[in-house]
């Protein structure tokens, strides 16, 4: 039934509040493990750019990211470390946080001595593990946006469904018709373009 199809999809999800930062030491080398709070690839990009700039004095530049409330879109970058040594350790904290819309950089200043394979991946999982440990880790809900246009008589009714949901009002004109845009957690989105529909009101949703 449709109903179940809808309980099934996930629709709060965990990330970070802020940027955090922790740092790893071993044998010399310093891993300096950062955590960012990030919705695009665009995002990503800068802050990877920026932190390339802040630590150009750094040997690599690691990093792992995961994003979008189906938690569909990773990757991970060893920036010039032995293959599957630093990116992926740090993409491991992030699945164990079962964390989203996160990027993990993991800075490393070499100390002179070699860590061997494993000794890098405990490094970069150690740093992602301190970095993460300082940050605080919340629950986001999965907001979808409708706009409903409807004439003045509906107006009450409308109101009243707002209001009785605890919907989240964004903007409203009521100026030649009414229009007016409110957020819904995903799973209960279902119901309400139900609701509204038999009401006779116009909805459709506005993509983020």
């Amino acid at each position: 039934s449709h109903s179940e199809d809808n309980m099934l999809f996930e629709d709060t999800y965990l990330t970070v509040e802020a940027a955090a930062e922790g740092i790893y030491k071993d044998r010399g080398s310093k891993f300096i493990g950062m955590v960012f709070p990030v919705k695009t690839e665009a995002e990503v990009k800068e802050i990877v750019a920026r932190l390339k700039k802040e630590h150009h004095g750094a040997n690599h530049h690691c990093y792992a990211f995961r994003l979008g409330a189906d938690k569909q879109a990773y990757r991970v970058n060893d920036d010039g470390e032995p293959s599957g040594t630093a990116g992926k350790p740090i993409y491991g904290q992030i699945l164990s946080k079962d964390l989203t819309n996160v990027l993990i950089v993991v800075v490393r200043y070499f100390g002179g001595t070699l860590l061997g394979v494993s000794g890098l991946i405990e490094a970069y999982k150690g740093a992602a593990m301190a970095a993460l440990a300082n940050a605080r880790i919340v629950e986001q809900k999965v907001m979808e946006t409708y706009e409903l246009t409807f004439s003045y008589e509906k107006m009450n009714a409308v109101m009243k469904i707002i209001k009785d949901r605890k919907l989240e009002n964004r903007d409203q004109d009521f100026a030649e018709e009414c229009r007016l845009k409110f957020s819904v957690r995903k799973n209960d989105a279902e119901l309400l373009i139900d609701q509204f529909t038999k009401l006779g009101v116009g909805i459709k949703n506005i993509p983020h």
